[in-house]
């Protein structure tokens, strides 16, 4: 039980920090200034429950193998996500974001605005840093249901800040640092992993 908790909190850490600066967000942004929000929410969380079920089947897959090869596979996927973070946090081009100034959501029928927020999201959601994390902790923690679970409620509540307050927020904190702390945490995440996978 103790195990379980400790993996969805830390679940729930790294995919809050990794998610919040992340072009999903933005897009999820974006979503809301062209059709309502509660649609959008529905898409985008449907999503990002799908993308959780995928990583989380990868991760338990990856537990099948030995010891330091999981470490190695988990020192990979975080090593990749670290890059793709300091990446975009180091870069000195700024996301255009001009796209999320227009106003006006238009009143498009609800499971359009639903299936459209889905199909961007679950697009946008392959291969990120976020989904990238959740199978290097599935894989590390050995508890795929706490830490679908922790997954799934970091990326809703990124989710409901971009519904809800996202253009207050995105002009407010810097965007690139939040990236440059995600992407160190996992950085250090790799060390760890590289560490069990050659001395362990």
């Amino acid at each position: 039980m103790a195990t379980s908790f400790i993996a969805l909190a830390t679940t729930f850490a790294i995919i809050f920090l990794a998610e919040l600066p992340d072009k999903t967000m933005v897009a999820t942004l974006v979503l809301t200034t062209r059709y309502r929000a509660w649609p959008v929410f529905v898409g985008v969380v449907s999503a990002f429950a799908v993308q959780c079920v995928v990583a989380v089947a990868f991760g338990s897959a990856i537990t099948l193998l030995p010891d330091q090869v999981v470490a190695a596979v988990v020192a990979v996927l975080f090593g990749v996500g670290a890059f793709m973070l300091l990446r975009e946090g180091f870069s000195t081009a700024d996301d255009d974001e001009s796209d999320a100034a227009r106003s006006g959501a238009t009143a498009t029928p609800f499971l359009r605005s639903a299936l459209t927020s889905f199909g961007v999201l679950f697009a946008a959601e392959w291969g990120d840093a976020s989904q990238l994390a959740t199978a290097g902790l599935t894989a590390r923690y050995g508890t795929p249901v706490a830490v679908g679970i922790g997954a799934w409620l970091a990326l809703t509540a990124v989710a409901g800040i971009a519904v809800l307050v996202g253009r207050k927020i995105a002009g407010r904190i810097p965007t690139h640092l939040i990236q440059r702390v995600a992407g160190f945490v996992f950085a250090a995440f790799t060390l760890v992993a590289l560490w069990a996978a050659i001395f362990g």
